[in-house]
């Protein structure tokens, strides 16, 4: 009986560092995603967010684990963001402009060839 709690626990406890530690994990698995240092410097990238959006954080935390420098407005707090929200044709969040290039939605893969 003992043995399969501590089964339970250990198997719990893997999960939960593999979990933590995904984003290294997956730049070992995936090296393709790294992104160099010369593409972070020559980065241009403009988040319009909301602090409540769930995408928004799952895109800022993919920014910053990428190491790429960016700039946020939040549209509810700033009209002037909301204005330049509604400019890029609003509807919905998070929209990036990535060097040019308007990314609606939180979509890595379109960030990442945006920023080759």
């Amino acid at each position: 009986m003992l043995n399969g709690i501590l089964k339970k626990v250990l198997f719990v406890l893997v999960v939960v560092v593999i979990f933590q530690n995904w984003g290294k994990i997956e730049r070992v698995l995936n090296p393709s995603g790294v992104v160099s240092e010369q593409t972070r410097a020559s980065a241009r990238v403009v988040l319009y967010s909301t602090e409540w959006c769930g995408y928004c954080k799952a895109t800022r935390r993919f920014l910053d684990e990428k190491g790429i420098p960016f700039k946020e407005f939040d549209i509810d707090k700033d009209a002037s963001a909301r204005q330049a929200y509604e400019a890029l044709g609003g509807r919905g969040i998070p929209i990036l402009d990535v060097n040019g290039t308007l990314i609606r939605d939180f979509k890595p893969d379109a960030i990442l060839a945006a920023l080759k």
